[in-house]
């Protein structure tokens, strides 16, 4: 019997990954990215004469499904490993927050309210199923753990620089899931912010990657823009862009919900909805490369209302900087609901707005210290963990048309996005594939 053809719709590592444990197991598939180049989100660029990450990615040493993709693609030794240090800014100041003793002299929180936020932090890193907090909104757990005046200093500002207004929507699960991998982080770490990263950036993990699809017998298509797909009831059909019709006998679409949605024409009007159902934030992130760095912080985190970008991400303080020629990788991020103006904006006024807070923020900035600065955008990035997501939103693997299924970030429970959880997403979901596929 001739081995089932299944096709995967998008070429993230999720994707990827999927394609070559399908083919594996003896399967015939066929990646199909729209893009001219596979990687997704994880996809390299150019900074000025430098390649690097075109979003900012950390690796913990608690991240066992992307340290296991590592040693399979036998980069293992290509893992570098670092302690880092997090900045706070707050009432126009700067101020460290990498240790315990920083955190009792923080100024901006009295001993009640620190001890309250060390408790919500405690509380959190307890939990080891957030799903039942799916029912209960972010506010009112963390007003709850962390008091009213921790809640509007703190917690209440660095929601809105990740979600904005879709803050309200939330639940508690989806600050659970940040502050369970910060602390598995400095858990892992023995008691330090020990963070990695692969020398040669993830442009090296997607070679390899992409070898190893290929070697198993993939077919990578590149520039290939699925329209939409179709149940033939002997199998499924796929529409490109270009008019083109390809038949295979499963499809398996690991794109955002609300491109599945409009790719699938026969899907039910209630299980169309779900899809669209999710909520999604976007980001906008602007990489600088720098003659100097701005401060010893890998991580900023900004409360002050304002500020353009959500956080200041000091690649460099982590990667060796002379992977850069001896010069700074700073990432500017600013996540963004549908909806938000400041999709609008061209690359000089993102530029502009953002040179303009870092000169703000950092006293010895100068703008002639800029010697690149590149602007990225992702429309559909984070899934939301909105209130019961899991039972209204969370798309299942299985769709109604018997030849065509789901395997995406949205599927990402107890978890936050990240490479990991990812990649974790891809093997998990492989066993429910399992169960839909005839076996050759």
């Amino acid at each position: 019997m001739a081995a089932e053809r299944i096709a995967v719709v998008g070429g993230g590592l999720l994707g990827l990954q999927l394609a070559r444990r399908l083919a594996q197991r003896g399967r015939q598939v066929t990646v199909l990215e729209a893009a001219d180049r596979a990687g997704g989100l994880a996809a390299p660029a150019a900074i000025g004469s430098f390649r690097w990450d075109r979003f900012y990615h950390v690796i913990l040493l608690s991240d066992l499904h992307t340290r296991g993709l590592l040693g399979d693609l036998g980069l293992a030794e290509h893992l570098r490993w670092g302690v880092t240090r997090t900045g706070f800014y707050t009432d126009g100041r700067m101020h460290s927050l990498s240790t315990n003793l920083e955190f009792l002299t923080f100024r901006p929180l009295s001993l009640v309210d620190k001890a309250r936020l060390a408790l919500t932090i405690l509380r959190a890193a307890a939990i080891r199923d957030g799903r039942p907090l799916e029912g209960v909104s972010v506010e009112s757990w963390l007003r709850r753990w962390s008091g009213d005046r921790v809640y509007e200093k703190i917690w209440l500002p660095l929601l809105k620089s990740k979600l904005g207004e879709n803050h309200r929507l939330a639940s508690a699960s989806f600050i659970w899931a940040i502050i369970a991998r910060m602390y598995a982080a400095r858990r892992a770490g023995l008691k330090r912010e020990m963070f990695g990263y692969v020398d040669g950036g993830y442009e090296l993990v997607l070679q390899r990657l992409q070898a190893a699809v290929q070697e198993a017998g993939v077919q990578l298509v590149t520039g290939a823009r699925v329209e939409d797909v179709r149940d033939t009831g002997q199998g499924a059909e796929i529409r490109l862009a270009d008019g083109a019709v390809q038949a295979f006998d499963h499809v398996v679409l690991t794109l955002p919900t609300p491109q599945i949605a409009r790719m699938l024409p026969q899907l039910p009007g209630a299980e169309r909805a779900r899809l669209d159902g999710v909520t999604y934030q976007g980001i906008v992130c602007a990489s600088v490369l720098l003659r100097r760095p701005l401060g010893p912080y890998y991580v900023t985190n900004i409360t002050d209302p304002g500020a353009p970008f959500t956080g200041v991400i000091e690649m460099t303080a982590l990667v060796d900087p002379a992977q850069f020629g001896g010069h700074a990788l700073v990432y500017l991020p600013r996540y963004l609901a549908q909806d938000d103006a400041f999709w609008l904006k061209d690359d000089a006024e993102v530029r502009e707005a953002f040179l303009t807070a870092l000169a703000r923020m950092y006293p010895g900035f100068e703008r002639a210290d800029v010697l690149a600065f590149e602007v990225s955008r992702a429309r559909f990035v984070l899934a939301v963990a909105t209130l019961d997501y899991t039972a209204r939103h969370a798309p299942p693997v299985a769709t109604s048309l018997e030849r065509v299924s789901v395997l995406n970030s949205a599927q990402i429970i107890n978890g936050t996005l990240n490479v990991n959880e990812t990649l974790a997403v891809a093997e998990s979901g492989l066993e429910m594939l399992e169960q839909r596929l005839t076996r050759p």
